[in-house]
This record gives C-alpha cells, sequence and structure tokens, in this order.
C-alpha cells in the first residue's frame, strides 16, 4: 500500500529541517520548514511511478515550494525509474523524484532543482494553516477511503470528550479550542444536539465517534456541567 511508503519519505524530507504531516489539504504529505515565509515542499506517494503521479505534482506545485514524487523502486531495475524520458520530463518540470527501496531505503532519482511556479497563494496559505492547527501528524500519507484526521475534526473530537459527562455550554469548551462555539453551531458530523438555549449534549453519533478515536479526558470542575433537569 501507499502508506507504506509514508514513514520512510517523512524520515527522509525530516532529516532535511522539515516539519511533514500526511494528508494536508489533498496532500499526500506536506512539510513546512520554520522560516518567514515558511517553506512548503509537497510530496505525492505511489507504489509505481507512473503518468498520474506526475500529473498529481504538477497540479501540487502552484501551492509549493517545491514538489516531490516518491514510488517503490522496482526489485529487477526495470520500473519507470529506470527510463530516461521519465526522468528527464521530471527535470523540465520541476519535480524531484524518490526511490523508496523494499527496505525502506530513500534515494534521490532526481533532484527538485528548478523552482515551480506559484500561482495559487490562496492555496498555499490554506496549507500552511491546515498544517499548523493539526496536533501531532495523525493521518498517514497514502490514505484511501478512510477519513482524514483535519484539524476541524481534531477540534470536534476535543468538543465531544467534554461533553461525555453530561451537556455544556460553549463556555464551558475553551479547553477544546477558540472555535468550539462555531463548531457546536455547525454540528458538520451530526455530534452534538441543542438540549436549551446555548446549551448543548452529545449524540449517539457523537459518543460512536469518541470509540472509533479515542480522546484524552480533560477533567472539568463538577460546577461546569449544566443541569437541564
Amino acid at each position: 500500500m501507499e502508506t507504506s511508503l509514508y514513514q520512510p519519505v517523512k524520515t527522509f524530507l525530516e532529516s532535511f529541517g522539515y516539519e511533514v504531516k500526511g494528508e494536508v489539504g489533498g496532500c499526500d504529505m506536506v512539510g513546512l520548514m520554520d522560516t518567514e515565509p515558511p517553506v512548503v515542499v509537497v510530496c505525492e506517494l505511489k507504489l509505481s511511478f507512473n503518468l498520474e503521479l506526475i500529473l498529481q505534482a504538477v497540479d501540487r506545485g502552484n501551492a509549493s515550494d517545491e514538489v516531490w514524487i516518491a514510488a517503490r523502486v522496482s526489485a529487477k531495475g526495470r520500473g519507470r525509474e529506470a527510463d530516461r524520458r521519465y526522468r528527464d520530463l521530471c527535470r523540465r518540470l520541476g519535480i524531484g523524484m524518490l526511490g523508496v527501496s523494499d527496505q525502506g531505503e530513500v534515494s534521490v532519482l532526481v533532484s527538485s532543482v528548478s523552482p515551480m511556479p506559484r500561482t495559487n497563494p490562496k492555496r498555499r496559505t490554506r496549507l500552511i494553516k491546515e498544517h499548523r492547527k493539526r496536533r501531532g501528524d495523525p493521518a498517514v500519507g497514502g490514505s484511501t477511503k478512510i477519513p482524514v484526521m483535519t484539524a476541524y475534526r481534531q477540534q470536534a473530537l476535543a468538543c465531544a470528550a467534554l461533553l461525555v459527562d453530561g451537556p455544556l455550554r460553549p463556555r464551558d469548551l475553551k479547553t477544546a479550542g477558540p472555535n468550539a462555539g462555531a463548531i457546536l453551531l455547525a454540528n458538520y458530523y451530526g455530534w452534538f444536539e441543542r438540549v436549551e438555549k446555548g446549551v448543548y449534549a452529545l449524540t449517539d453519533p457523537g459518543r460512536r465517534a469518541l470509540q472509533r478515536w479515542p480522546q484524552e479526558r480533560v477533567s472539568e470542575s463538577p460546577t461546569d456541567a449544566v443541569s437541564t433537569s
């Protein structure tokens, strides 16, 4: 699976000073270097080098400073990584190529030396914001058919965890994040319900979400709980 490439490539990029997180803004991997402005590197993963991988990299180029593609190299040396035309195309587009061996060793096949044209600053800004807002690195790059653990989902889960013991007001959920009130009101996942004006409780889908993604419990003062009787 593509996810098997994530950790080796993440370790490789981190060795150059990037903070790397998976599945950010539709990209398999996004790395930020803590400079001003931050340097953004995007890497797309596939089990083998193909045209689709290059097309994905071209699409990511307008939101990043560097774009890399990474795939498993053929043990017999017959993969696209051995095709000079494929490597030359990556060079012309400014796309770096990383090969990952069966042992997890990462090698640079083509350096990303030509800067990709940056034409979409709004998309670049969204990538940076989402990367910085996430707690840790909760999503493995290359994952498919499973919900992505975005910063918004993390905050919604933090709100749900505080509501396990009973209804609360948005002001009681400050430890979950500054946007707790807006998250409760929007109720995007159907995890919350308003039991009275300004008071919210956890729904059954919310409890099931906490079973799927367990959260560390934050102890609340008994006086913070809201009585609905």
